[in-house]
């Protein structure tokens, strides 16, 4: 699930070849993804996670195989996919390369396995919501969460995580607590679990537990470098020239927020393969002459949160250089 960009939000795609011909005449390729694990989510359905490859090359996004089918294709950004449409009571192996911003895959990670339980008979009942959710810190970028368990009639098969309303892990239904990694250091977060059945019937989302991870993050390591506005004019108005250099992250960033004025003038959501050398971005102002503008600009990461403001920059419409 992608966010949706905010009004005047273009839809930025960059596609890619996947094709790999076996060859590396350009470099190395992307190392294979260690840690992954694949547990059953319903009857029809498996979530495969692994850690994020971050050694160089850059990774731009991973694919995800069942036996030798590529069943699903993420973003590098992320780390976690749920397999659906499988059968009941069936037994799949899956594996996960990683691609680079060419579109080559490296090698496959080692295989996983996961069996679908069986399909409840005329369970028409979601699982109740998952109680007493609580958690504390460990370390500056991990919090541990543990819950008491939901019931259900035919018996729940996994507890769905979510990081300010998002899904970002699902653990085994005989599991009541798990840690959640990839933090960021003085950072507020929330978190709610959800219990899933073997139907695919989803619970109300259990208590909210509020964290905040030690530590101080004053925004310089997450926000973009570089920042550089520029004025054009074209077709009797001004337009406003943005670029920058995306901020280091574990996985890769697609989504930015722009402030002009000390508001958010448009939001940036990139489909396909995000940039990482350098982004640049060109949106309307207006005809008048002489108007300053201020304006600046910052990340969603891959842990969800807001990086820090780049510098801000003034500019004035028909200004001379």
């Amino acid at each position: 699930m992608r966010r949706v960009p905010l009004l005047c939000a273009p839809l930025l795609v960059l596609l890619s070849s996947c094709a790999w011909n076996g060859t590396d005449d350009d470099g190395r390729l992307p190392s294979a993804p260690t840690g992954v694990t694949a547990a059953a989510g319903s009857a029809t359905s498996v979530h495969v996670m692994w850690n994020a490859v971050s050694a160089e090359p850059d990774v731009s996004g991973y694919e995800v195989y069942r036996g030798t089918t590529k069943v699903r294709e993420v973003p590098g950004s992320e780390h976690m996919v749920d397999v659906p449409r499988l059968r009941p009571a069936t037994g799949y192996v899956f594996t996960v390369r990683a691609r680079d911003a060419d579109g080559r895959l490296g090698p496959p990670s080692g295989e996983v396995r996961a069996t679908t339980p069986a399909a409840g008979a005329a369970d028409r009942w979601a699982p109740s919501r998952p109680g007493r959710l609580e958690g504390r810190a460990v370390g500056s970028r991990a919090v541990r969460l543990s819950w008491s368990a939901a019931t259900d009639d035919r018996g729940v098969v996994s507890y769905d995580i979510h990081q300010d309303g998002t899904k970002i892990h699902s653990v085994g239904g005989g599991q009541t607590a798990t840690v959640v990694t990839g933090l960021r250091p003085g950072t507020r977060y929330s978190f709610t679990v959800r219990a899933r059945d073997a139907a695919d019937h989803l619970s109300p989302a259990g208590p909210v537990v509020r964290l905040t991870t030690p530590g101080t993050d004053d925004g310089r390591g997450t926000a973009p470098t570089g920042f550089r506005a520029t004025i054009h004019r074209a077709d009797g108005a001004y337009h406003l020239d943005l670029s920058w250099v995306p901020p280091r992250a574990d996985g890769v960033v697609t989504e930015y927020q722009v402030r002009l004025d000390g508001r958010t003038a448009t939001s940036l959501v990139y489909g396909g393969d995000a940039p990482r050398d350098r982004a640049t971005y060109s949106f309307y102002l207006g005809p008048e002459d002489g108007v300053r503008h201020r304006v600046r600009i910052r990340a969603r990461m891959p842990d969800g949160t807001w990086g820090g403001y780049s510098a801000e920059r003034t500019v004035t419409t028909g200004a001379r250089g």
